[in-house]
């Protein structure tokens, strides 16, 4: 008898924490807004770069998958070849292949 009143006991207790948690009116928490989420938003504002006068460092910093060789390598291809006519023109440079051009052909110009 007093295994199944402790039983009876523990089923109570059970049934109503778990109504309680049921019936709990779910907190609101406010929006919180990351500043990462904002620089990024900010960044992807940011004026493309500019083949003919961003120098090796812009380049390696804003461009996807171009390292320190291969923006040196853009630069100096600019220095020997004089300025891009076209972000295509780029493929010219040693390294870069189409999927870096197209992965980055929307942070590009040529003025």
């Amino acid at each position: 008898m007093r295994t199944s009143y402790f039983y009876s006991l523990v089923f109570a207790l059970l049934s109503g924490a778990s109504i309680a948690a049921i019936a709990a009116p779910e907190a609101k928490t406010a929006p919180v807004e990351s500043s990462v989420v904002m620089d990024s938003v900010a960044k992807a504002t940011i004026d493309k770069v500019d083949l003919n006068a961003a120098d090796a460092s812009t380049l390696q910093r804003e461009l996807s998958g171009i390292g320190e060789a291969k923006a040196k390598a853009i630069v100096a291809y600019r220095d020997n070849n004089g300025p891009f006519a076209s972000v295509d023109e780029l493929l010219e440079v040693k390294g870069i292949g189409k999927a870096i051009l197209e992965r980055n052909r929307d942070k590009l110009e040529v003025n």
